[in-house]
Formats: C-alpha cells, sequence, structure tokens
C-alpha cells in the first residue's frame, strides 16, 4: 500500500506524456523539442522516473534513446492511461450531442473497400457531423496490433481460424464466401456454369501465398485437386484486382461482401463457379473491457442492419 501511495504521488500524467514522447521521436532532444520544453526539464523526468521505479526505462546510444523492456511495460500501461482519459473526455462530449466527433475504425483492404465505406455513407447522411479515420491493415496481426495500441475502436474483417486471444471480443457479423469473379469484357461472363479447372490457363490475380487469405485460397485449388495457376499476378490489393479485371482478361478470387458492396460500381461479375471451400467467418474484433464510444455503437450497429440480408442470404 505504501508503495501504491508512494507511486501515485510521484508518477505524473505530465511525466507520461514526456516518457512517450521520448519513445515516440527516439531521443529526449527530439522530443523536447516536439513537447516545446528543454531537454534538460525532459532528462530530470526520466531520471526522477527511474530512481522512483528503481529500474531503467531507456537505454541511451549513438543511434538514439531505445525502451528497455521496463519502458515498455511503462509506455503500455501510458498508452492505455490516456487512451482511457481521451475516451473519458469524449464520452462527457457525447452526453451533450453522441453523434459529433471522429470516430477511427480499423479494416481488411477488402473491408475498406467495400463494407466501411457503405457503412459510413449511411451513417454520414444521418450524422453528418461524424468524422471518419478508417486505417487499412496489412494483416490480421497489424489489425489487433493497432487495436491494442488505441489508434481504433475497433477491426471489421475476416476472423482467423484460431479464436483471437483473450483480450479481445469477436462478434461474428456473417459468413464470408469466396468467389470468382471478371470484368464485365471478360468473355467468361456468359457462361453459364464454369469447372474451376476450366479457368486454370487463365490469367489470374491472387493473394500473396504468406497472407492469411492467400493461404485458404491455396487451400481452395489444393482441395479441388488443381495445382495453382502458372499464369497469375500476386497481389494482396483489391485495387490492383480491380485495375486487372478491367483490361477484360484476368479473374480473380474476391470475398463475397465487397462484390456485394461494390462489384456493380466497379463493373464486376460473378462467375458460376462452384468452389470447394465455401466461407469463413467475418465480423467485428473489439478490446475486451473496453467501452467504446457511442459513435462505435451506432457505427456497429449500422454494419448489422446494412449486412442482415446478406447474412439471411447466406
Amino acid at each position: 500500500m505504501e508503495w501504491a501511495d508512494r507511486i501515485g504521488r510521484r508518477i505524473k500524467l505530465r511525466d507520461l506524456h514526456i516518457v512517450l514522447a521520448v519513445a515516440q521521436w527516439g531521443g529526449m532532444a527530439k522530443a523536447a523539442e516536439r513537447l516545446g520544453i528543454s531537454q534538460p526539464v525532459v532528462s530530470k523526468v526520466i531520471a526522477d522516473l527511474e530512481h522512483t521505479l528503481g529500474v531503467r526505462l531507456f537505454d541511451r546510444g549513438r543511434q538514439g534513446t531505445e525502451a528497455t523492456v521496463y519502458g515498455r511495460a511503462l509506455l503500455k500501461g501510458g498508452v492505455a492511461a490516456f487512451d482511457e482519459l481521451r475516451q473519458s473526455v469524449k464520452n462527457i462530449e457525447f452526453l451533450i450531442d453522441p453523434t459529433v466527433g471522429e470516430l477511427r475504425i480499423g479494416g481488411s483492404d477488402p473491408m475498406v473497400a467495400g463494407l466501411i465505406p457503405s457503412v459510413i455513407d449511411r451513417l454520414s447522411r444521418q450524422y453528418p457531423q461524424i468524422s471518419f479515420k478508417v486505417t487499412e491493415a496489412e494483416s490480421v496481426l497489424h489489425q489487433y496490433r493497432a487495436l491494442r495500441e488505441r489508434e481504433v475502436e475497433f477491426v471489421i474483417g475476416r476472423l482467423p481460424r484460431s479464436l483471437p486471444e483473450e483480450d479481445l471480443e469477436v462478434e461474428i457479423l456473417f459468413d464470408e464466401p469466396l468467389l470468382v469473379a471478371a470484368g464485365m469484357q471478360n468473355p467468361w461472363v456468359r457462361r453459364r456454369r464454369i469447372a474451376l479447372c476450366e479457368l486454370i490457363d487463365e490469367p489470374w490475380v491472387l493473394p500473396g501465398a504468406d497472407s492469411f487469405i492467400g493461404s485458404i485460397v491455396a487451400d481452395l485449388f489444393h482441395q479441388a485437386r488443381l495445382e495453382l495457376p502458372k499464369k497469375h499476378v500476386a497481389c494482396g490489393s483489391i485495387q490492383m484486382n480491380n485495375a486487372l479485371l478491367a483490361t477484360g482478361r484476368y479473374v480473380a478470387i474476391y470475398p463475397g461482401s465487397f462484390l456485394r458492396f461494390s462489384a456493380k460500381r466497379l463493373s464486376i461479375k460473378v462467375l458460376p463457379v462452384d468452389l470447394p471451400i465455401r466461407s469463413t467467418p467475418a465480423g467485428i474484433v473489439t478490446l475486451k473491457n473496453r467501452t467504446i464510444s457511442p459513435m462505435a455503437r451506432l457505427f456497429i450497429d449500422c454494419a448489422r442492419r446494412l449486412v442482415q440480408p446478406y447474412a439471411n442470404a447466406r
């Protein structure tokens, strides 16, 4: 108890703010410049904290300043503390008007190109004073890291085969099928039925083999007893898929939700190919024991309504 009281009196939010700045900018001089204070003040705060905690928070070297294992532990708690404080201030603002402010969203490439803009369009018409900051992550690991570091309030995307870690809360919105598609100029769009093996010699756009969705696609061809198409472009970008399909030559595998919300706008058509892998779940991931903002609740409720017909159809 004595220790807790002593720490409570000696560690202030300003001190944590300085620690975060030193870690972010990689040095005390740069942190001091960014914060508009003198370097001796920054050095003294760090030295006092190290004395109070009895551990070294930063290693100093010619390359700059790097947090130690103890420093990283303090940084993790500091980020959480400032996030909770920011959320508290926002919650007070929301009590006055819950439809004003910025909502930070994380999502996979297909969701950023399909479902998320559809929800934003609908929600912004009803609540025009809400602004949105959308972050697209390269992988599931990057998405969850952004969530833990409080860069986003929630993540929307395809869920991995294994359940996320214990600190994450998952809500499944719908089952996400994989579908084969082509541009409207492609001659295959006139066919009523196509076997996957018939397309094996066509030029394809496929996700990278080292990605989560790439492993699913590789398994798909394996279950169909086929090798991956030799003529293919490996890319994880929906925009690249769209651009190549617009030539009328390429075929690609897309998440079903993207095609539902964007195919007509992009002149892309689903091909009647029966794939051995039907679907995997897609949903919303949040941090456990973290109260999400009223704006986030508005967004999630709108997303549920928007995908309900799609979920029921599947």
